[in-house]
Order: C-alpha cells, then structure tokens, then sequence
C-alpha cells in the first residue's frame, strides 16, 4: 500500500463535495437505495473516492438486498482498515480506507461465501475504475 496521505480539515472540505465529506470525514451514511452502485455489475475495481486506494474487485461484489453495495472482501488485507465503532447503540466494525483513514462502511459477519462477510460500503465512499483502467493515487498537495 502507498503512504498515508494526511491532510488537514480545511483540505478535505476543499478536495470533497459537502456530500462525501459528511460521510468520509464526519463518518456519515448515505440513505439506501440512493448510491449509485447499488446494482453495477461493471468489471473493474471500486477505489477510495477521497485518495483513489484499490478497494474492492468487482468480482467481490454481490446484491446484499440491503441497499448498499457489498464486497465479500478488500483487494488486500491492508488496502483498508477495521475499528469498533459504538455509535447509536450499537457495536459494529468500522471499515475506512487504509490510505487515507476516510469512513467508507461497516463489515458484518452475514456474508456468503467463502468469507462469509458482507463489507457494506456508502457508494459515496468509492470511485468505480474500469477493468484496464486506472486512477493515480492523490497526493497532498506541496507547501
């Protein structure tokens, strides 16, 4: 994986749209149904909307039925992070990017096989590259 990329607030909310800030930075969730890769199927891979880290493979990804797209697992053990996260009563773990330490969803062990985990990840939180296609990493910006 590349470095990690840390960059302030202030240059966040200037690189992200008030929408995908809310969720990447403030750990936000879109409304289900409302992502627009709920349903692809493209062949390719899913990258990180705020640093452009290879997520997920298109091949991971299946129809959960619950309105967020879902991998059965990341391109790489490090290409993202887990945390607990104990917010609105709950005990959940928190998926973010690796790189870049943006929010992007949730794991549950309710998955199909072979992994039998269901990564659910906010559309918001991804970048879709086609297959033989690809995103240079972001960087900061030089001072």
């Amino acid at each position: 994986m590349a470095n990690k990329l840390r960059l302030s607030e202030s240059e966040w909310r200037q690189r992200l749209s008030p929408e995908a800030y809310q969720v990447l930075r403030e750990h936000g969730t879109e409304a289900p149904w409302t992502g627009c890769f709920v349903s692809t199927k493209e062949p390719g891979t899913y990258v990180c909307a705020a640093c452009h880290n290879p997520l997920f493979k298109s091949g991971e990804k299946f129809e959960s039925g619950t309105g967020w797209p879902s991998f059965t697992r990341p391109v790489s053990p490090d290409s993202v992070e887990e945390y607990e996260d104990r917010s609105y009563g709950m005990i959940r773990t928190e998926v973010r990017c690796a790189r870049c330490d943006s929010h992007l969803g949730h794991v549950f062990p309710d998955g199909p096989p072979p992994t039998g985990l269901r990564y659910c990840i906010n559309s918001i939180c991804v970048k879709h590259v086609a297959e033989g296609e690809s995103l240079p990493l972001v960087e900061a910006e030089s001072t």
